[in-house]
């Protein structure tokens, strides 16, 4: 089967010409079909070729495609195309093979979100169409999705959802880590966040007048309230995450923070990088410079101190200092 992401479209397209009684389908007319079908569905003309119809005839009618009962005509120097079996097409027949391996590759995605709260519908659904298309079910998992189905807090998950999708006002009510006393927030609601196998409330608070931040683990109550909804006018989330790690946005410039890597740690942060601005300045010794342009929140320090002895803060000052206090009380702690 081709590749194309277009691929579907145009099959769509040769098969309404090879079921039109009425009119004679020359290679050029299959073209121009599939062109026009293109240009419809995505506002550009994307020029399918002569060679990509004569594939796409080719595999319609392979046992990977349908099987499609198709007629070449002569006429002339020339052959159109039609379906010899009357009112035919490739929307009556039943899902062929590829389209079974490829529902199959999505069953195993969509696997991912089973036990996630405004997703229970998954789980229906996934049996319904194993069974309606007599697909066998694999119990082995071959592929591992972190999840955590049992963490506090995901009971809120579709009450969440639900409020951001249809703009309704919360009151939530809260209490962080380090607060002795539950408080009341009035909430926007905005967006969600997952991070380091746990999920985040970001939105609107009318009492600081700011974004706040809401650990789902940490939510004592949620209440819907009559209340005019604010919108959010202007913050893209995937800017507004962009120079940091993790959920902690401070009203500050990023800066720059330089780290050396060790020889043995350098491969794993190469092939996996701490942050999206990284970038390798040379060689120091037995070390690797990095640097990043990054916001310092707890986050970031927490990964810095995961990487143990790996990694050693040069730049800037304030961090390196932040990072060498809590080793020092760290090692108070082991006598």
């Amino acid at each position: 089967m081709a590749t194309n992401k277009h691929a579907i479209i145009r099959y769509i397209a040769l098969d309404q010409c090879f079921g039109n009684p009425g009119r004679r389908y020359y290679i050029e007319d299959l073209i121009e079909a599939c062109n026009n079908a293109l240009y419809e569905f995505t506002g550009v003309f994307d020029g399918v070729k002569r060679r990509q119809i004569y594939d796409d005839i080719r595999f319609m009618e392979s046992e990977q495609g349908w099987s499609i009962p198709l007629e070449k005509v002569k006429d002339g120097r020339r052959t159109y195309y039609r379906y010899y079996e009357k009112n035919y097409s490739i929307k009556n027949q039943p899902i062929n093979e590829t389209e079974i391996k490829q529902l199959k590759e999505t069953l195993l995605i969509l696997n991912r979100f089973k036990g996630m709260p405004q997703f229970h519908w998954i789980e229906e659904m996934l049996i319904k169409i194993e069974s309606s298309f007599n697909m066998e079910s694999n119990n082995n998992a071959i592929v591992g999705f972190e999840n955590n189905p049992y963490l506090k807090g995901l009971d809120y998950f579709t009450q969440l959802f639900n409020a951001i999708q249809y703009k309704k006002v919360l009151e939530i009510t809260y209490q962080g880590y380090r607060q002795e006393e539950q408080m009341k927030s009035i909430i926007h609601p905005y967006f969600l966040k997952q991070f380091n196998n746990r999920w985040f409330l970001l939105g609107f608070n009318e009492k600081w007048n700011t974004i706040s931040n809401f650990a789902l683990d940490r939510i004592i109550e949620i209440k819907e309230i009559s209340q005019k909804y604010i919108e959010n006018q202007s913050i893209d989330f995937e800017e507004y995450f962009y120079d940091v790690i993790g959920v902690t946005v401070k009203e500050e410039d990023p800066v720059k923070v330089i780290l050396l890597v060790s020889e043995q740690r350098y491969p794993y942060i190469k092939s996996k990088p701490i942050h999206g601005s990284q970038k390798m300045k040379g060689k120091e010794d037995k070390w690797i410079r990095f640097e990043y342009l990054l916001q310092i929140n707890n986050e970031l320090i927490s990964l810095i101190l995961s990487y143990g002895e790996d990694i050693v803060v040069l730049e800037p000052e304030s961090l390196k200092n932040i990072i060498k206090t809590k080793i020092e009380n760290m090692s108070k702690n082991y006598f």
